[in-house]
């Protein structure tokens, strides 16, 4: 592959077309079921869908279909089949659901309107995840311009991944034969450490959320009549999180949620933390100036990475500060968020998280906790030599850079379903991701230039994918 022809391919493309189309797709507040439960009847999600197909439709790509496969009342998925100049099947995924907007936005962003700004385009959805199918079939044409082969490729973009992807695994039945075996899966919805190489994700932990719930009345009364007697709700919620959290450090104390690190995992963080240096924890907006956390970098990326970790969501049952009389609550309820180690098994966590805080419960109380299935976590298989060495001319050809590896505090259902069902393929997840493009909060962004260059190294891998199959394939 002439590497300057195609990373002049790709950047103009991503130029000409690609920028444009992320800028309508941002426009669109089409979020995740778990967030707009009538998403149906809004059309927010059929508009975005019927976008990356109209896009994909018109790409000049040899003997492509394009697809939106919609089953009733779930949402669609954009199914896009590639022939190769082999059998061998490469799975490109991506999402096209959001998050929803939150709050702390700049003056001068918004979430639903674009805004490029030094060399970022701001706006929800788009690093996370709307890039992927641009991306995906930007690095296919690469190739195919330059006549260069690659393996049947299949593109599956869908709409539920921001609400843990309970759709998916309907989908992945109906369209198993038309998916086959793939043998490399190509994931562009991940983190990167920084903007200036090719970043791998080799884990991603799981995800658990619940309601707990306190109550101790049936309705509000007067404060000064009731305190001393009623006890506070709010009160017995701080007292069952410490049955789970140690309030001082922040760790987990409840073995069922821990899981061993794999030394090469720890090694892995070593490496990166190396890297990244202070970007490891400078990159968050702190509410204090200079702050300095008393682990090390290496062990911040496993406390991030491989470690449960707990954070409160929301709330119910809290009054506004304007609204807020001399009147004792009823009842207090918290969203929880688990963050469970890629190998902890989402479900016993959240049988053993309701019997610690369900089991003796304080006095004069009833205390329910309500767990969603979860979402479960994922460890990569061994990286293949030849896709390690395929990453690394990826990341200097287009990055000038090593290519690096990282586990993943987030979580990707997609992965774990995928990984138990083709525990013989290999994985490259990688993304937009990095410092300060702030998913899921205010100000996000994609970083263009990383888009381009990741976009091109994408190709590389496909290449090189191809290359060793083949021969392979001679050998035997």
């Amino acid at each position: 592959m002439d590497t300057k022809k195609a990373e002049d391919f790709v950047y103009g493309l991503w130029d000409s077309e690609i920028i444009p189309e992320l800028e309508d797709y941002i426009r669109i507040p089409n979020k995740s079921p778990m967030f707009d439960p009538d998403w149906d009847e809004h059309g927010h999600m059929e508009k975005a869908v019927r976008q990356l197909e109209a896009w994909s439709a018109k790409q000049p790509i040899d003997g492509m279909t394009v697809e939106v496969v919609q089953i009733e009342g779930r949402t669609p998925v954009l199914f896009i089949d590639i022939p190769g100049r082999s059998d061998d099947v490469v799975l490109l995924y991506g999402h096209y659901d959001k998050q929803p907007e939150f709050t702390g936005w700049a003056d001068d962003l918004s979430p639903w309107e674009p805004k490029i700004k030094d060399g970022k385009l701001y706006g929800r959805g788009g690093a996370d995840d709307g890039y992927s199918t641009f991306g995906s079939l930007t690095a296919i044409r690469a190739l195919q311009e330059q006549g260069i082969p690659h393996a049947h490729c299949v593109v599956l973009i869908e709409g539920c991944e921001e609400s843990g992807s309970f759709d998916l695994p309907y989908y992945i039945d109906l369209l198993e034969d038309r998916i086959g075996q793939p043998d490399l899966v190509v994931c562009l919805d991940a983190e990167c450490g920084n903007y200036d190489q090719l970043w791998c994700t080799t884990s991603l932990r799981g995800n658990l959320t619940g309601e707990l719930r306190v109550d101790v009345l049936t309705e509000g009364v007067h404060s000064g009549g009731a305190g001393g007697i009623v006890p506070n709700s709010f009160r017995i919620l701080r007292q069952l999180l410490s049955r789970l959290e140690d309030e001082l450090t922040g760790r987990i104390t409840l073995d069922a949620l821990h899981a061993e690190i794999p030394e090469e995992r720890v090694e892995q963080a070593r490496l990166a933390a190396e890297t990244l240096g202070i970007t490891v924890y400078d990159k968050y907006p702190w509410a204090v100036d200079s702050p300095k956390p008393a682990e090390s970098h290496a062990e911040l990326l496993l406390n991030n990475t491989w470690r449960p970790t707990l954070s409160v969501t929301g709330a119910d049952g809290l009054p506004a500060l304007g609204n807020a009389g001399n009147t004792q609550l009823p009842f207090n309820a918290l969203k929880l968020s688990f963050r469970l180690p890629p190998t902890c098994n989402a479900q016993e966590a959240g049988e053993a998280i309701r019997q610690v805080l369900e089991s003796d419960p304080p006095p004069l109380c009833k205390v329910t906790f309500d767990a969603n299935d979860g979402g479960q976590g994922w460890s990569a298989p061994p990286v293949a030599d030849w896709l390690h060495d395929s990453m690394q001319t990826a990341s200097m050809a287009f990055f000038g850079k090593p290519s690096m590896y990282m586990g993943t505090g987030g979580t990707i259902p997609f992965m774990s379903m995928l990984g138990e069902r083709f525990p013989d393929a290999q994985f490259l997840i990688t993304g937009l991701l990095g410092p300060k493009s702030n998913a899921h909060g205010p100000n996000e962004f994609l970083h263009i230039e990383t888009g381009k260059r990741l976009t091109a190294c994408v190709a590389q891998v496909l290449k090189d994918h191809f290359e060793h199959k083949s021969g392979v394939k001679k050998a035997a």
